[in-house]
Parts: structure tokens; sequence; C-alpha cells
């Protein structure tokens, strides 16, 4: 994803975007100069998060080439430790998370740890929070880790998401009494790598790295011509999200494996199961269900939520979701379909014997579906009241020829950051002003909806809509803001949360 070196992303930018802003984003606007994540304060942050006897978890990744098996289908591709996804990497809350890092690509790479409000200088984004990992070079990331849930680490370099570096990370809750007898980690994503195009083919195809005047750009809808163009004569549009995605996929993954060859989870007849989706793919939105069940929407981005019954989930890139379900007596179908888009990832549940039928697509896939943004908090996750002290206003626009995908009418590095001071509620309007959903994901920080306090690091916004945000600047540094649609991103949807002192 974004790789803000290549980009030229300087200090100086900010400084003289942070004029622009203040006279824009209302009352509160914030002074001083930026804090860098090499700053005293961040580290001195860190420290105060450690406390004696804290446990020590530690891990090793190997980002190299590799050739990996879909389900009968062997693709080269880049990956960390010959699997995809990634090693399961699991911690408790309060944990010292220790992750060793040995670059063997022929290329540049870095390791983001979406949804963890930790040290900035851990925060894996090259060029702004640290200096790239050279091939054959090695970097050591060293973190507490603040909140339990659902989490996942991916490249932050290029469009290196889109192949096949990601991998889920758990955060425990020592305090969850557990009531379930299985817990399911279910990875989704949508692949083309290795299969006669990598995503620096479609990146091409699609225009991004084609010259423009100076990083402006209209911000009205998308070019459905240019649309249909690409994505060979078809069109992908969602009822529910608009624009479905820009990127024709051969495969969609669930857990590593393509449809006819797919991960089995096993389990007797009325047990419960925990099933913690995430979704790392590049451009697309899964519609998720298990055939012949309802499920309990439990969490959302690692934070809990009042449960839920619904039929599927809808769950925008970047995001996790977590459900309960009680298990018949069978085999079923655990279904993603890519929203918009033709193709399906799948997997199977069984508690007994026999097989899948025929045509596996569930019918809860067509009745009650649950987005992110239908859920409310538990009651003692949500922000503490106050009155915001800072505004912020984005409005998201792009088009698809030129190939140009921006934050306040610029694409990044000519977006100018959000700035703030520590220790402020910020509220944050962000409007979508094009015919495309753009799931928005804040580093460093969770935010709380404005309209039910629903607390998310990341929220898909679909086509002509606006969601309000607030968040407390309790973390310094320099931290991403931009849209977790992989190619949307390198094409500029991008800016920071630009914490001045």
């Amino acid at each position: 994803m974004g790789r803000l070196t290549r980009r030229a992303f300087l200090i100086g930018s900010m400084l003289t975007g942070a004029g622009v802003l203040a006279a824009c984003s209302g009352a509160g606007a914030a002074t001083g100069v930026p804090v860098a994540a090499t700053s005293p304060v961040v580290r001195r942050l860190e420290q105060q998060r450690r406390v004696p006897g804290q446990q020590v978890v530690s891990a090793r990744l190997t980002p190299r080439p590799v050739e990996v098996d879909l389900g009968g289908r062997i693709v080269s591709t880049w990956a960390y430790d010959d699997q995809v996804p990634g090693p399961l990497i699991r911690a408790r809350a309060g944990d010292l998370l220790r992750v060793e890092v040995d670059n063997q690509l022929p290329a540049e790479t870095s390791v983001h740890w979406h949804g963890l409000a930790l040290s900035n200088d851990m925060d894996g984004v090259p060029g702004l929070t640290q200096d790239p990992i050279a091939a054959e070079g090695r970097f050591v990331y060293e973190f507490t880790v603040p909140h339990a849930g659902t989490y996942f680490y991916h490249s932050h370099s290029g469009l290196q998401l889109d192949r096949g570096l990601y991998g889920a990370l758990i955060v425990d809750d020592p305090a969850d009494p557990g009531a379930y007898e299985h817990e399911w980690i279910v990875v989704l994503d949508d692949w083309l790598d290795g299969t006669g195009r990598t995503p620096e083919d479609v990146a091409r195809e699609l225009g991004i790295g084609a010259d423009t005047s100076n990083g402006d750009t209209t911000t009205g809808g998308m070019d459905h011509d240019a649309t249909d163009m690409d994505m060979g004569g078809e069109t992908m549009l969602s009822p529910l999200l608009g624009g479905a995605g820009d990127v024709r996929y051969p495969h969609f993954l669930l857990g590593g494996r393509v449809p006819e060859d797919p991960m089995v989870w096993t389990a007797a007849p009325g047990q419960r199961a925990r099933i913690r989706f995430v979704n790392a793919a590049a451009d697309t939105a899964f519609r998720v269900a298990l055939g012949g069940h309802r499920m309990t929407v439990t969490h959302t981005d690692g934070f809990p939520v009042v449960p839920q019954d619904t039929d599927a989930v809808l769950i925008g890139m970047g995001e996790r979701v977590d459900v309960l379900v009680t298990l018949d007596d069978g085999v079923f179908p655990l279904f993603a379909q890519a929203e918009g888009k033709t193709g399906h990832g799948q997997a199977v549940v069984r508690t007994a014997a026999g097989e899948l039928p025929p045509q596996p697509r569930p019918d809860q896939l067509d009745r009650r579906v649950l987005l992110g943004t239908d859920l409310a908090p538990r009651e003692y996750v949500r922000l503490a009241e106050r009155d915001h002290d800072l505004y912020h206003s984005v409005d998201m626009g792009g088009t698809m020829s030129p190939y140009r995908w921006t934050l306040g009418g610029r694409a990044h590095p000519a977006s100018a950051p959000l700035t703030v001071n520590e220790g402020q509620r910020v509220r944050m309007r962000m409007r979508n002003m094009s015919d495309m959903f753009h799931p928005m994901h804040l580093h460093g920080h969770t935010f709380a909806l404005t309209d039910t306090g629903l607390r998310k690091d990341t929220v898909t916004i679909g086509p002509m809509r606006t969601v309000e945000i607030e968040f407390d600047t309790d973390n310094p540094g320099q931290w991403a803001l931009h849209c977790h649609n992989a190619y949307h991103q390198e094409a500029g949807m991008m800016t920071t949360v630009s914490y001045l002192a």
C-alpha cells in the first residue's frame, strides 16, 4: 500500500498544508511543529505503557518470494514464511509484542499492525513512521499491545498487500469467559498474483503513476465508461455499496484456499463457534454467511457490540467482524460472496457425514445483511462524553480516467494533513463525493461514530454518504488516514493526522 518514500511526503509539506487546513477546519485549530515518530514524546509514552512483569511475545516474519498452493493452484507470489495467510500471531492485551522481520524480498518492505493504537514509531508506514526495510535488511517491531480483539498485519509498501503479505493478529482478553467450544479465524482475500498478472501490472493498466499536473483532480463521480473498459465489459455494482471495485480477480480465497479445495472445520451439533472474520482483500468487500444458520455479531474491529442476530454480514476491506454461531447437524458452506463481483470464496463446516449441496450458495446471503455501521457499542467501550475541541472535514472524490483518488480535492502527496494537538477531542466529517465505496482507515486510534458511538478503526462509506467520527488525540505522532482499497490509496486517497507540539 502507499509508499511514502517514493511519494516524497516531507515534514515541510505538512507545515505548508497545516495553514490551509486551519483555515477550513473550524474552531480549535492546532498549532506548533510536527511530532515525528522519532520524537522523545513517542518513546516516553511507550515506556509508560510498559509495566514490571509484562509478558513478552516473540515472533519472526520472513517475507520472501515463494510458490504457494491455493488449493490445487500453484502460484508464485510474495508471502511470509511460505504460507498464505502468514503465521498467526497471538498475544494478550498488555503484552509486549516483539516481531523480527527478515526481509528476503527483492524490494523494500514494511509491516503495519492494522487496528492497533500502538507506538507511532512501530506503525510500519515507510517514509512516515520508519525507514523502509531494505532488501536483505532486518527490523524489529516492539510495542505494547493495547486492546483485545481481532486484528491483522500486512505490508504497507506499494501494492504488496495484494500479494500474500498479510496474516491474522489475535489479541486475547484475559477476562473473556470464552462461552464457545470452537474458534475459527477466517481471512478473506481477492487474488490475482501469479495468475498472469501482478498488482503492479494492474496499477499500470489503471493508469496509476501516469503524469498529472499537480495532484489536483476533480472530486466528482467515477467514469463508468473507463470502468467498463478496464474490466473487460463488466460493471461492478452493489445494491448496498454502489461501485464495488476497480479490479476483476480470478480467485477469491477463504483461509488461503479456493472453493474447489476448501478449508474444512469440524464440530459437533449443538456446539458454539466463534468466527473471527478478517477482510484482507485489496479491492473487494465480501458478503458472508454460513448456510442454514443465523449468526450473532459480537465484535467489530476488535471492540464489543450489542449482540445482533443476522443472516449475513457485509465486510469492507480492512474491517473485522466476530460472530457466534450455534451449529446445526450436517455439512454447511461458509460462503463469502465478492460483493458486486462475479465469484466467491468458500469453506466447509462439518458436524456430520455427507456432502455439500451441488449449488452451495446460501439463501442467507439474500436475507438480512448487517453492515458495520448498523451496529451499536457495548456501553463500557463508549468514548467518555465531552464536547469536541477541533473539527475537520474531509471530502473523498476521484475519477477513473485519469485514475486519481483524492482527499480534500487533492491526491497524495499534495493532500494537506489534518493537524491536531495532544489532549483534544476531534470530530471529523468524511463525505464520500464519488460513486465508489471507500473503507476509510485511521492508524493509531480507534474512533467512535458520532450517531451511535460504535468504536471502529475502519469504516466503509457508501457513495454520496457522510459519516462523522470522533476520537481522542492521546497517541502522538504522524498517523496515516487512507482508503483501504489498495489501488485507491496508491492513486492518492491518503493523508495524515499530524500531531503538533
